[in-house]
């Protein structure tokens, strides 16, 4: 029997999702996509973290090319459908391609609104929709200057903020007296407002923009009351409207939206509409999960399976900026016949109402303390009567009864059409079903089988609390991972805070995150003392007193208590003047150990602590600095003697050494830091097991990273090759950065690479040229504060009592 011809028009998360239902029952069809955009499916409700630079395109991509080669899939990327024919059952783009169906979806989505004022058609005016608009504001944020946003909904403000995190001065134009005024209220507006206005982010309410000025591009905002303010971007997210053109031009019945019957289907029998464009109930919808509720009805009616249809249902809103916690679902306009239930604590910041009508929960407004907002949504559902537990109401689930309840139970009183992660649709019942039926019993599975938490992942907790649930003993609900007993925060979450709440000093994280000891400790200090020096360079002054030994006197301790010195020498290259000052420092000082390192430069060792300043002073005469032998940095580049000298040398290997470790010297890192770069592939210089290495070819230069050759062993994996030594410099900047940016102290390179992706990194180092230039442009911005030779900072007197006794305590003295 022949496959039935399925025809989509649009490739969005709600198309995505139909597929994946109807492939889920039935392979009855042949399908073909029309995709206005170049690319595969993508999780647009992650463009947020993709702005702000917390994700990137490829870690929010839903279906990969080989999804739709498994599953048969045409795909015509980059096409836009301009036709449709219904008397032939055809669909026609905009670059000629036809396709013939049996059954069509209308997916195109929706176009964000722009206010027609003077100058929205100027260069520098973006919406906020698709990746493209998300790519724009980007390279708009690298030139700097202050972003305005029109618009404090929901999308306006992760706009905002995803701007602010790029470095842009961002002021928010919003027309109503409240921040989100259509899902907070007033109080909780104002906590938003003082949230984001903390974070550097103007908020002007009650403003009405009267233009846009500029010649040619963008150069302020002029509001109604006759405020000029300065922009050199502006964003506009006041709302979208539903693409119905291509179906009114098709003769379907198009109210707001498409019209559709519960099951999604239009006027025209074989032709369903799905998405942000179809009206379903008098409704349109811009939330992701009554989408998801619309993909299952259209794939269950395709398939030929009983279908309830589409049920409208309230749906809670999120806003994903990292650090602000907001929920809110329901009714909760003021009304006579209401009764409202409200906690505040200043302290904390954290706001709760609950909206009553007759006994029943009709609305739910939380800020800062958000954990509940699901039970809320479930008694909303259900509309059980609260009477007798009114009094305990605001304080949450587990306080039901009087006092704190087993977690467990309180998932377990959940209903089974209890939407677990909001982002994708997953209700209680799908995630218990999968764990079930398909044996799951990770985390990761449960989010390969249901996407349950793989978004923006707020849900994971709860998630993990229903797997625990479900499977009992066997399952282990992880501990929250905290950096050490100071605190509960993991180093990710810490290392995300210092960035959003813009930390800049150890004390501030330490109050701010809610650190339970006063001055933390041996395992957190050096931490966020390495988190805030890569983060705010020119800005956070490094705290010795946060540094190991080793680091505070820039020098290794040895078992018998004296130290060893290690003068920088480029690429291993050094000179006859410096192998003079090095033997003359070993002679006055007595230093009783001359030794070559591995890294190819000379450790003088067994150095007494109150000797280091002078050996420094000699060494610094000669023109030599530290070597930084001792740091979580940039130790040694080793280099091979390359073109100059050897037979197989295929490129000057010892000059790009020099290079790499001029342009790298006094960065610091999570971990040591080695490179070398080799000549030929013989690796004299063994390249293949440094954290980065450069492997010298005759057409250029393989940069290969991850190896390690200390407790643990392997290989390098490679990132990719390059035609210049100028491209290997910005490649290898770029990497140290991004690796400067998410790894976790100590964590050395390689498993940094395993934690995020080899395939991840190498798409933004390698593919994505703006990302690469991005990191590097910031690599090169924090370098001009930290070349600076620590050993001529303590020369010059800095920290001297570190190389001071406490006292001299003679023989006689003590008798």
């Amino acid at each position: 029997m022949s496959k039935q011809r399925l025809v989509i028009i649009g490739n969005g998360m709600a198309p995505g999702r139909m597929l994946e239902n109807l492939f889920g029952l039935t392979d009855a069809y042949d399908v073909t996509i029309f995709n206005a955009e170049p690319r595969v499916n993508y999780d647009r409700i992650m463009l947020s973290p993709v702005l702000s630079g917390e994700k990137s395109y490829a870690d929010i991509i839903i279906h990969d090319e080989a999804w739709y080669s498994a599953h048969g899939i045409t795909l015509y990327k980059g096409e836009k459908v301009v036709s449709i024919d219904r008397d032939a059952r055809t669909v026609t783009s905009d670059r000629g391609a036809s396709a013939a169906y049996d059954k069509l979806v209308i997916a195109t989505g929706s176009s964000p609104f722009i206010i027609p004022v003077p100058g929205k058609d100027l260069d520098g005016v973006l919406a906020y929709r698709d990746l493209d608009d998300t790519e724009a504001m980007v390279a708009a944020a690298q030139k700097g200057g202050r972003a305005v946003v029109i618009g404090g909904g929901l999308l306006g403000l992760e706009a905002a903020a995803g701007l602010r995190l790029r470095g842009m001065e961002v002021t928010v134009i919003h027309l109503m007296p409240t921040l989100m005024e259509r899902q907070l209220d007033t109080a909780a507006g104002f906590l938003l407002r003082r949230e984001l206005e903390s974070r550097g982010i103007e908020v002007i309410c009650e403003a009405n923009t009267k233009q846009i000025l500029g010649k040619e591009r963008v150069e302020g905002v002029e509001l109604a009351d006759g405020r000029i303010i300065d922009a050199s971007l502006v964003v506009m997210a006041v709302g979208i409207r539903p693409n119905v053109q291509l179906a009114k031009d098709a003769g379907l019945e198009v109210n707001r939206g498409i019209v559709t019957d519960a099951i999604m289907r239009t006027s025209d029998p074989d032709i369903f509409a799905l998405g942000e464009c179809a009206e379903v109930g008098g409704m349109v919808y811009g939330l992701v999960a009554p989408l998801y509720r619309m993909a299952k009805a259209v794939a269950e009616e395709l398939a030929g399976q009983a279908s309830t249809g589409f049920i409208h249902a309230e749906t809670p809103t999120k806003l994903k900026v990292t650090g602000v916690n907001l929920y809110s679902v329901g009714d909760f306009a003021e009304g006579p016949d209401r009764e409202d239930i409200v906690l505040r604590d200043a302290v904390r910041g954290t706001y709760k109402r609950i909206i009553l009508k007759d006994n029943k929960v009709i609305g739910a407004v939380l800020y800062g303390d958000v954990a509940d907002g699901a039970w809320y949504n479930e008694l909303l559902k259900s509309g059980e009567s609260i009477a007798e537990r009114r009094d305990t109401l605001i304080f949450g689930q587990a306080y039901q009864g009087g006092g704190a309840t087993d977690p467990f139970a309180a998932v377990a009183e959940l209903g089974d059409d209890a939407e677990i992660c909001g982002c994708n649709g997953i209700s209680k019942g799908m995630i218990v079903a999968a764990i079930k039926d398909k044996g799951l019993s990770s985390l990761a599975d449960v989010r390969a089988h249901t996407k349950a938490s793989a978004s923006c992942g707020t849900c994971t907790g709860l998630v993990e609390t229903l797997m625990g649930l479900t499977l009992g003993d066997s399952f282990v609900v992880p501990e929250a991972q905290g950096m050490c007993p100071c605190t509960t925060h993991s180093h990710a979450h810490v290392r995300r805070l210092i960035k959003a709440k813009e930390l800049k000093s150890i004390p501030e994280v330490m109050q701010e995150l809610e650190w339970s000891t006063p001055e933390g400790c041996a395992k957190c200090r050096p931490a966020l003392n390495y988190y805030l020096v890569a983060d705010w360079p020119g800005e956070y002054q490094d705290d010795q007193q946060s540094r190991f030994i080793n680091e505070r006197v820039h020098a290794n301790i040895q078992k018998d208590g004296t130290y060893s010195v290690v003068p920088r020498m480029f690429g291993g290259l050094t000179t006859p003047d410096e192998l003079r000052a090095i033997a003359d420092v070993a002679d006055k000082f007595n230093i009783p150990t001359v030794k070559v390192t591995g890294g190819q430069r000379i450790d003088l060792l067994g150095v007494k602590k109150e000797d280091l300043i002078p050996v420094w002073a000699d060494l610094n005469k000669a023109g030599m600095i530290s070597g930084a032998a001792y740091a979580k940095g940039l130790r040694t580049v080793k280099t091979c003697v390359g073109t100059e000298w050897c037979r197989f040398g295929t490129q000057d290997s010892t000059g790009l050494g020099v290079k790499l470790e001029k342009f790298l010297w006094g960065s610091w890192s999570p971990a040591k830091l080695k490179l070398a770069v080799t000549g030929c592939p013989r690796n004299c210089a063994e390249a293949t097991c440094k954290d980065i290495g450069v492997i010298c070819v005759d057409s250029g230069f393989e940069v290969v990273y991850g190896g390690a050759a200390g407790l643990h062993i392997q290989g390098t994996t490679p990132l990719g090759k390059v035609a210049t030594e100028e491209e290997c410099i910005e490649v290898i900047g770029a990497l140290t950065q991004m690796y400067r940016e998410q790894g976790f102290y100590l964590e050395r390179i390689y498993k940094w690479a395993d934690r995020v992706g080899y395939d991840h990194i190498r798409e933004v180092i390698m593919t994505d040229l703006e990302a690469r230039r991005a990191y590097y442009d910031r690599f090169v911005y924090s370098q001009q504060f930290a070349q600076v030779d620590p050993w001529a900072e303590f020369v010059e007197g800095k920290d001297a009592h570190e190389f001071a006794p406490l006292a001299n305590i003679q023989l006689e003295a003590a008798e």
